[in-house]
């Protein structure tokens, strides 16, 4: 079986021996796995718009998850931890992992399930520090049970602490106070499924990871926006574009006179409905329903 080569900085010579820098040797085959993307990483999973929505928008936020071959401790999906770790095994073996990582390929499902069964052979107090790109192995879909997610959304990231050893590793306790000053509140809306209300400072946006095609979704708000019904109902708002993320779209409000996220509720539900009927419409998109539609897609970017 070929050596294996370890994974170092890309300026460094390649431990192959070459002489080369590793950039040019053996990281090019590295950076070239990292660029072969899934489409939709979390495809498959129950609440894949939550599990978009930890990776791109939520700053601070838990939920259980169940694996397919039960293990007697618990395993907590989180959007980010200290120092990005990709996992993190507590005192007690409970075991938390992130999406918000610097480091991976292109399939962030491969790559958590990789921090997952790493975390799963680690001793208690254990971070489980980023490593070269994961070879090929199980994916989330394959580890975990189909079950939707109980989010649950904190003003902070205090809950890191919650064990000794994980607090005295060093820059633990930095990362915190960096990571504290910049979660915004951040509401989960209970009426529909992955909308989120963010209070980002000087503006008040709702931000809805929505599962629907690409091509269907952008038709149904174009009819919405043609026909002045791309606002939320009863709170006042802007309807200011989408965004791309991890295969889904993004819908974004501003919320216009920094509405709480408690009279969104409403306006999501019914928001809901009045999408439901305009991506139920099989009619071409008229002239000026074409417009907005190009207007739509003018404004539209796309996160990794």
């Amino acid at each position: 079986m070929a050596e294996e080569i370890p994974v170092v900085g890309l300026r460094e010579p390649c431990p192959c021996g070459s002489g080369r820098r590793y950039k040019a040797c053996h990281g090019k085959a590295r950076a070239k796995e990292s660029m072969a993307r899934v489409g939709r990483p979390f495809e498959g999973l129950g609440s894949e718009c939550d599990w978009v929505a930890f990776r791109e928008i939520v700053p601070a936020a838990t939920a259980p998850l169940t694996l397919k071959d039960p293990v007697d401790r618990n395993v907590v999906l989180t959007t980010v931890l200290p120092l990005a770790w990709p996992a993190l095994v507590r005192d007690s073996g409970d075991i938390y992992i992130a999406l918000q990582v610097t480091t991976g390929s292109g399939d962030p499902s491969r790559d958590a399930a990789d921090a997952l069964l790493r975390a799963l052979e680690a001793d208690p107090g254990t971070p489980i520090p980023p490593v070269g790109l994961p070879g090929p192995g199980p994916r989330l879909q394959d580890l975990l049970a189909d079950a939707p997610l109980a989010v649950t959304v904190h003003d902070s990231f205090d809950y890191w602490m919650a064990d000794e050893a994980s607090a005295d590793e060093p820059g633990v306790r930095e990362s915190l106070e960096r990571a504290n000053s910049k979660v915004m509140p951040t509401v989960r809306l209970s009426s529909v499924e992955a909308a989120y209300w963010v209070d980002m400072g000087d503006k008040v946006f709702l931000r809805w990871v929505m599962p629907y095609d690409e091509e269907k979704l952008l038709n149904a708000l174009a009819r919405l926006r043609a026909s002045d019904r791309d606002t939320l109902p009863g709170v006042p708002s802007r309807f200011v574009g989408s965004f791309r993320a991890d295969g889904l779209l993004v819908p974004v409000w501003e919320l216009t006179d920094r509405t709480d996220a408690g009279p969104c509720e409403e306006a999501a539900a019914t928001f809901a409905a009045t999408l439901d009927a305009a991506l139920a419409e099989t009619a071409p998109l008229t002239s000026e329903e074409r417009r907005a539609r190009a207007g739509l897609q003018n404004r539209q970017i796309t996160l990794r």
